[in-house]
C-alpha cells in the first residue's frame, strides 16, 4: 500500500536576490527589497514528503529516524544561520530564491534517498509563500 510520511525541518538563513547581469536599478525594480546589498533573512520551514510501499518487515515507507538525520546533518546544519550567497557553495552562482534552494533541498536528499521511493520537498519562505518541488 502506497503511503507519504512527512518529516518537518528548519533552518534560518541570509540571502540577497541579485543577477550580476543587470544593473543595480534593474535588480532593485524586480527584487525589491529582497535585493538589499546588506541582505535580508527568513526563517525557512521544511516538509520533507517521502512517498512509496510499506514495508512488510518494518512497517515503514522510510526509518523516521534516518529521514531525520538526513534533514539534520545535510540541509539544516549545511545552511542554518549562514548567507546563501557567501557561505555556501551552492549558490555562490545560484540566485537563492525560494524556488532555487527548494530545488537543491531536493537534489541533495535525493541523492540519498533509496530511488524507488518518491521525494516531494515543500518549502515554505514566510508564512504565506512556500513552493513544492517537484510541483
Amino acid at each position: 500500500m502506497k503511503t507519504a510520511v512527512y518529516r518537518k525541518g528548519h533552518f534560518n538563513a541570509a540571502h540577497r536576490l541579485h543577477n550580476p547581469k543587470w544593473t543595480d536599478e534593474k535588480n532593485k525594480e524586480l527584487f525589491g527589497l529582497c535585493n538589499n546589498p546588506g541582505f535580508h533573512g527568513h526563517n525557512y520551514d521544511l516538509y520533507v514528503k517521502v512517498t512509496g510501499e510499506v514495508q512488510e518487515d518494518t512497517g515503514y515507507v522510510i526509518d523516521m529516524k534516518v529521514l531525520s538525520d538526513l534533514i539534520k546533518a545535510d540541509i539544516e546544519e549545511r545552511f542554518d544561520h549562514k548567507n546563501l550567497n557567501l557561505d555556501t557553495t551552492e549558490f555562490r552562482d545560484l540566485n537563492p530564491t525560494a524556488e532555487n534552494i527548494c530545488r537543491v533541498i531536493y537534489e541533495i536528499l535525493r541523492e540519498k534517498i533509496d530511488p524507488k521511493l518518491e521525494l516531494q520537498i515543500r518549502l515554505y519562505e514566510t508564512p504565506r509563500n512556500f513552493v513544492e518541488y517537484p510541483a
